[in-house]
């Protein structure tokens, strides 16, 4: 099980840094219409928001692939998915088939675990803390 676990965080967080990178492209190639829509859904300052939660996923999305300050960038795309929840998907259901914050949800679960795991295998964060233990 100690072994198989690094891979593991390893293989769950570079697909839900996929995820997350596909998402913040998407927001940032139809820019216009993800303005619009984060305005119909009364998201303040709609603009500004969407720039913010594109670069977020996007750049949030490359760290959670690389492992890089992961309890940073995690807490920061769990709030996103939070957000997320509260103006869009929270007064749609559980379900993702109609629009429901089941998919969202657990995103942002899965940020949590991967956020504050160490990041498993080859996570950026880890080999830091490995070199900085060897200087000791």
């Amino acid at each position: 099980m100690e072994k198989v676990q690094p891979v593991a965080l390893l293989i769950t967080r570079v697909i839900v840094g996929i995820i997350f990178i596909v998402h913040g492209w998407e927001k940032f190639t139809s820019i216009d219409a993800t303005t619009a829509f984060f305005k119909s859904a009364q998201v303040p300052l709609p603009g500004v928001s969407t720039l913010a939660a594109a670069a977020l996923e996007l750049v949030g999305g490359v760290a959670l692939v690389l492992g890089l300050l992961l309890p940073v960038f995690g807490t920061l795309l769990v709030l996103d998915m939070l957000l997320a929840i509260f103006f869009v998907h929270a007064s749609k259901g559980f379900w993702v088939s109609q629009g429901g914050y089941e998919f969202v949800l657990a995103l942002a679960a899965a940020t949590v675990a991967i956020a504050y795991s160490g990041g498993g295998a080859l996570a950026v964060d880890s080999l830091w803390r490995r070199g900085r233990e060897a200087q000791r």
